[in-house]
């Protein structure tokens, strides 16, 4: 007989970063990600939000080689090495997209595919309508607990208000 009834499942508190992967600003926000998922490992889910610019003429395709690495496995691995290598994805385009994939294992001929087919551009679509519903104008912004960071202006003092925020939820406050 199970004890399923005795604790209900705490809720964990949902932090949506909006990003471009073409972003120098997203690029320095990394490191911020990066410690939060290091504090809060499972505590705390990051969903990575794609809001393409149109001044970033790869970003896009970027968001859609995302979702394949999504569907493959490595979504955050797979951002945070294109972040990493802006200046290449400016560069090189699409095929600094399949070349990450190979890289970090990936089938890159489902990228190419995937980027052929555009089987992915609903999620994007609706991921930026989504920011441009509540308001994201730039890349990186955090939405927490209601709570809409923007990032693209600074970073200053964001990873913080984050943790504080993130702490509030986690002590079961609203």
């Amino acid at each position: 007989m199970s004890d399923s009834s005795s604790e209900p499942t705490p809720v964990v508190p949902v932090l949506d970063v909006w990003c471009e992967l073409q972003c120098p600003d997203c690029r320095t926000a990394l490191d911020d990600v990066r410690a939060l998922r290091a504090r809060y490992g499972d505590r705390l889910e990051l969903r990575l939000r794609h809001f393409p610019l149109e001044k970033h003429r790869h970003a896009f395709a970027a968001a859609q080689a995302v979702e394949e690495a999504v569907e493959q496995g490595k979504g955050w691995a797979y951002a945070e090495a294109v972040l990493g290598r802006v200046a290449e994805l400016d560069r090189a385009g699409e095929p600094f997209l399949i070349e990450v994939a190979r890289e970090l294992g990936l089938d890159a001929e489902e990228f190419d595919t995937a980027l052929i087919d555009g089987r992915h551009i609903l999620i994007v679509d609706a991921d930026q309508a989504e920011g441009k519903a509540i308001g994201v104008t730039g890349t990186p912004t955090y939405v927490i607990g209601g709570e809409r960071l923007d990032g693209g202006k600074s970073q200053a003092g964001l990873r913080a208000r984050i943790e504080e925020i993130a702490d509030r939820l986690l002590a079961g406050g609203a």
